[in-house]
């Protein structure tokens, strides 16, 4: 039967299409990498498996249209690894953004964060100090902070105004002092002392809390905190990609298997269906 190797090569072409996604999502991890997230190994995953899924995918749909038995066995041999690296970073970007949000405030439209709702191997890695050096240094070359700043008619927002913004987590972690420690609002990255901290659980991260643009709140915990929820933010939306692009290849696979059986009986010429049936039981000759 032809049918499924016309299934197949359909599958492969639109199998094909969709790994562009993955692609664009490993390219805007990268993006990202470079901006705000700072951590420039998680996209290559996505980039690998992407590029691998496209040639794959040309495999199968030649071995298919042109029932070649080499690239459909090709096909069939390589997927089964990219379905189950694909699953597996599912599995580890789930897992490692499994905890942390941030935490309400009243009175203000953004939230704070604190490194201790997050645990794992990630905020083990964002958390040491040799390689949050970098991060940090790169969260300050990206003039995250430095464009907060808005005015109204040339004059800056006012303390109200700044509180009813929706900040990004790292806005929020790292350009400004934890609510906890009742600094006072001059602009979007000054503020000043108003009489001691108050701070109980994160009070070195009041003591740390610096004005100088270039020192701010960059070695805070909650900065840290605030990057996690923004890696948080961004491997949960590639996820969702992945995992709609991860079940139309597995049914490509089961799919690419039937085709595969295909082409090795019309290679060797074997009958299928009833005229099997009708090969392997002659009619009897009557005299």
């Amino acid at each position: 039967m032809r049918s499924s190797n016309h299934l197949i090569g359909a599958l492969n072409f639109l199998t094909f299409l969709l790994s562009i996604p993955i692609l664009g999502g490993g390219i805007w991890l990268s993006s990202r990498a470079n901006n705000t997230d700072c951590l420039k190994f998680l996209q290559w995953p996505l980039i690998i498996i992407g590029i691998s899924i496209m040639v794959v995918s040309l495999a199968g749909f030649a071995g298919a249209c042109y029932r070649n038995t080499f690239l459909m066995w090709v096909y069939l041999f390589v997927m089964f690894f990219i379905i189950a690296a694909l699953l597996g970073f599912i599995i580890f970007a789930y897992v490692v953004t499994d905890k942390g949000s941030g935490r309400p405030l009243l009175n203000r439209a953004y939230s704070d964060y604190y490194l201790q709702d997050y645990s794992g191997w990630l905020k083990d890695r964002v958390a040491s100090d040799s390689y949050w050096h970098k991060i940090s240094s790169c969260i300050r070359d990206s003039k995250v902070c430095g464009k907060m700043g808005r005015t109204i008619n040339g004059v800056p927002e006012t303390a109200d105004m700044f509180f009813s913004r929706k900040l990004s987590s790292v806005e929020s972690g790292c350009c400004k002092p934890p609510t906890e420690c009742g600094y006072t609002y001059v602009n979007e990255t000054f503020w000043t002392s108003s009489g001691g901290v108050v701070g109980v659980v994160y009070s070195t991260d009041c003591n740390t809390w610096n004005s100088d643009q270039e020192k701010l709140c960059y070695s805070c915990n909650s900065c840290k905190a605030g990057l996690l929820a923004n890696l948080r933010k961004s491997w949960r939306k590639v996820s969702v990609i992945n995992i709609v692009i991860l079940i139309i290849l597995v049914i490509a696979y089961v799919v690419g298997c039937a085709a595969f059986r295909n082409n090795r009986r019309i290679d060797n010429d074997e009958p299928s269906g009833e005229a099997r049936m009708t090969k392997s039981q002659p009619s009897r000759i009557h005299l």
